[in-house]
């Protein structure tokens, strides 16, 4: 007997691309290619340099690295062996990511040491003061307990850290029986990889999947009708689910060809789009107003866009969803997703209505059950009538890492998630999304906890109180307005609080405006009125 959809894991992707695609190109990064096979090969390399540098199966490898071919090789590799991938968002500073290596008690941490203007081994240094003094390069860190070692994906070296030159040549004396015999190990129903990404409250949670998102690609792929023939431009980010699925795993599984870009350009990704002639296009509302914008100031050939994926459904996106079909692609589809579902419940149809693709979030996705629901009764609520999302099926993910109770708040013993967004099932069987329950703010496509600033922001000596709320921007679609209280006899400009924040959280974290106020509109119960905060706002803000 076998299972009715076969289970595979991520790390055989590489060699089955190989074998079923061969010579075909399957990258292109910054005027280089790569075919499949020479991508299965880079990664079989990288696997077996860990093997020899001493990861076992079950252990989280941090990946702090940008969009490149090595953030490919060292994805499929971590899986391959059997162990952990936790990527990190480049975008995060010292303070979060220290917290998300202990968090995750990971063993390993890959990063490089420097990308454009940012110097990533001095973060690496102020996280971790003690590592050019590791003997032998085993670190021994107090506060790190799990940590074992660091690489830096460069030809430099570092004290403390081995060097990815070092690491490759390591892997020579690992034959490929024993690579195959970690392969035929992994269990594909065991924790592949652990995306973070914030709660409704305190700090970034780790989301736990296995293999499974494979069937969720496969499905995907064939209601989008993606084969070898195509041609992915990505530049999202890696790290990201949405860029991850969408782009690195997509690709080895269908043999679609990726071009990848190691950040957003909208000039640069208009330019590659023309060249290379790529028929599947991504990104959140952010992207297509400036692709949009940059293809109206320089006109490219875009004629070989067959579709691609705009999330759509709240009223800020649909004047850039129409827009995005009629300038860039006449056919894309929305959808509705978020890491803990890995990637994608809804989408639409390669037939679906311009009405529908522009103005829903997409049909269920085989296998994926969604309701919406009162968010205080807890019923089922009729077609067409506001509630809260929750999703069911297997591509729910299996929990939190090391956070039982977080994970309990979200599913619950039915196995339904509460997604904490707010939509509708509308009558012809497409969701809608609307917004959020939650008050997690939504910037550019990056998920920000307000709670995770407040706490950061209450470090500075000068505040006493601080309230984050958000603020509609054009491009980001919201942005975050602090609104702080001093202490006693202190004083503070809104350029100090920024200054506060620069190099030590993400840049879209940091509040985009700073209001001073010597008190807070409260409830009867004591709770901060954070409505009549973002009116406020609405109404100083517009005024200066």
């Amino acid at each position: 007997m076998t299972d009715w959809f076969e289970k595979l894991t991520i790390g055989s992707l590489p060699d089955r691309a190989a074998r079923k695609f061969g010579d075909k190109e399957g990258l292109y990064f910054k005027g280089k290619r790569w075919n499949f096979r020479q991508l299965a090969q880079d990664i079989n390399r990288a696997a077996k340099g860990l093997i020899q540098l001493g990861v076992q199966p079950g252990e989280k490898i941090c990946l702090w690295v940008p969009n490149c071919p090595e953030f490919i090789h060292l994805f499929f590799a971590v899986s391959k062996i059997g162990a952990i991938i936790v990527p990190i968002n480049t975008f995060l500073r010292s303070l979060d990511t220290g917290y998300l290596w202990k968090q995750s008690n990971s063993s390993t941490l890959i990063a490089v040491d420097r990308s454009g203007p940012i110097d990533y081994i001095s973060m690496i240094h102020e996280i971790l003061p003690s590592l050019p003094e590791s003997q032998n390069r085993e670190i021994c860190d107090p506060v790190f307990s799990h940590l074992k070692r660091v690489l830096i994906l460069s030809k430099k070296t570092y004290s403390g850290a081995c060097s990815w030159p070092e690491v490759l040549e390591m892997g020579n004396v690992v034959s490929n029986k024993t690579l195959q015999k970690r392969s035929d190990a992994v269990n594909p129903d065991d924790t592949v990889y652990i995306m973070y990404t914030s709660g409704t409250t305190g700090f970034p949670k780790g989301v736990m999947h296995c293999h499974n998102v494979i069937r969720l690609l496969t499905d995907r792929a064939n209601r989008m009708g993606i084969t070898f023939q195509d041609i992915i431009l990505m530049y999202l980010p890696l790290f990201h689910t949405y860029g991850l699925t969408e782009g690195a795993l997509m690709s080895m599984l269908t043999g679609a060809r990726m071009v990848l870009t190691e950040r957003f350009d909208p000039a640069e990704s208009l330019d590659l789009l023309e060249q290379e002639k790529a028929s599947l296009l991504y990104g959140f509302s952010t992207h297509f107003s400036d692709l949009i914008e940059q293809q109206k100031r320089d006109l490219r050939d875009v004629s070989s866009l067959r579709t691609g994926i705009l999330a759509a459904g709240m009223n800020s996106t649909l004047p850039i969803a129409r827009a995005a079909n009629k300038t860039l692609c006449p056919n894309l589809l929305s959808g509705f997703g978020m890491s803990e579902i890995g990637g994608g419940a809804s989408l639409s149809f390669l037939s679906s209505s311009d009405e529908q693709r522009c103005e829903a979030s997409g049909f269920p996705t085989p296998g994926c059950e969604i309701k919406v629901i009162h968010p205080d009764t807890g019923e089922e609520q009729p077609a067409d009538t506001p509630g809260e999302i929750l999703i069911r099926g297997y591509l729910v993910m299996q929990g939190y890492y090391n956070n039982p109770e977080a994970t309990a708040k979200t599913i619950d013993e039915d196995g339904w998630l509460h997604s904490g967004d707010m939509g509708v099932m509308r009558q012809d069987g497409h969701l809608r999304f609307m917004g959020r329950f939650k008050e997690m703010l939504k910037i550019g496509g990056e998920n920000v906890d307000p709670m995770e600033v407040e706490a950061f922001l209450l470090g500075h000596p000068a505040i006493a109180q601080v309230v984050i709320v958000g603020y509609p921007d054009k491009r980001l679609s919201e942005v975050g307005v602090a609104f702080v209280l001093l202490e006693a006899g202190n004083r503070l400009t809104e350029g100090g609080v920024v200054d506060y924040c620069k190099g030590k959280i993400a840049s879209y974290k940091i509040p985009r405006h700073v209001v001073f106020v010597e008190d807070y509109p409260m409830t009867a119960s004591g709770k901060v009125k954070k409505a009549e905060l973002r009116e406020m706002a609405l109404r100083q803000i517009k005024q200066a």
